[in-house]
């Protein structure tokens, strides 16, 4: 018979509380113990494992990749520890599910609503964890490490040596130009003319969108006045709606932006076509809330271009 490996809990524990605080110094107040005592626990863990958990950087602790998949283990351990004794004391109806998800910044946070919602309507509750990075690259590796379950962005992932990833489109659409209101009426008669020297605020060129729309401006003779360069698809809209110049933004959002915000549309270029993806590691998507968050995005907000 093959010896048994056991975990000890408490060393778990106290790697899991560093790695939530952030240092030792802040885990000793919560633990109430000395800072050798963490560390040696945390060692002996190590030890255990094999593999280095935090590294140092500067003054900082950081998780290793290891202790990336550690503290995701010890996350879900210790929660569905808390949530064994509320459900035997009668707190608590079950479990939710939980999913993390990816979100490359140049999505505007409209779509990414829309895209996320059918997942709160599952009969089975769900708690969504959003991490946010510049680019598809950056999460590749916690799709490999399983730290997040899928990635929406506007753009496949690029051929990598390391990790295997699959591309599930979601739908595509035309793009729509807005600006503040004033700006919109003045701009909107002589559309895409009116473009030509108009203060104009771009995607940065993470976007997908940047290029397409370099390529567009050419074809249509005009040269906008580059006001700005924003990654974050927020601020973005903020500038717009500041008075500082147009945007371009995916036209399914086109009325979601109008009704909530003090923007208005200048014009329409449904041959200006924006992609969307969802990124996983399974060529089958298979987790009940990634498989809503397509399915919805296919048949609903990217329908009508089927």
């Amino acid at each position: 018979m093959s010896s048994v490996e056991w975990l000890n809990y408490h060393h778990l524990q106290y790697f899991w509380a560093v790695a939530k605080e952030g240092s030792i110094a802040r885990a000793s107040k919560v633990l109430r113990l000395a800072h050798p005592t963490i560390s040696g626990q945390i060692h002996r863990l190590e030890e255990v494992l094999g593999e280095q958990l935090f590294e140092h950087k500067g003054r900082n602790l950081v998780l290793t990749d290891a202790g990336r998949v550690a503290f995701g283990y010890a996350d879900e351990i210790f929660s569905l520890g808390q949530e064994f004794l509320d459900t035997v004391k009668g707190r608590t109806p079950g479990r939710p599910v939980r999913v993390v998800v990816g979100l490359s910044d140049v999505l505007p946070k409209s779509i990414v609503h829309r895209m996320l919602e059918p997942a709160f309507s599952l009969e089975k509750a769900v708690q969504i964890v959003c991490r946010e990075a510049r680019s598809t690259e950056a999460f590749l590796g916690d799709l490999a490490l399983q730290a997040v379950d899928v990635v929406l962005t506007d753009a496949p992932a690029p051929p990598t040596n390391g990790v295997r990833v699959f591309n599930h489109l979601l739908g595509e659409c035309g793009t729509a130009f807005m600006a503040d209101r004033a700006s919109a009426k003045r701009l909107r008669r002589h559309f895409p003319d009116s473009l030509d020297g108009a203060p104009f605020v771009l995607p940065g060129t993470n976007a997908a969108l940047r290029s397409a729309l370099d390529e567009w401006f050419e074809t249509q003779s005009v040269r906008p006045k580059v006001v700005a360069e924003v990654e974050d698809s927020s601020l973005m809209r903020v500038l717009g709606e500041a008075g500082l110049g147009v945007f371009a933004v995916p036209d399914v959002v086109e009325d979601d932006l109008q009704r909530r915000y003090q923007v208005s549309l200048v014009g329409r270029a449904p041959e200006l076509i924006q992609r969307f993806y969802a990124i996983s590691v399974e060529r089958k998507l298979k987790h009940p809330a990634v498989v809503a968050i397509c399915d919805a995005s296919r048949k609903k907000i990217f329908a009508q271009r089927g």
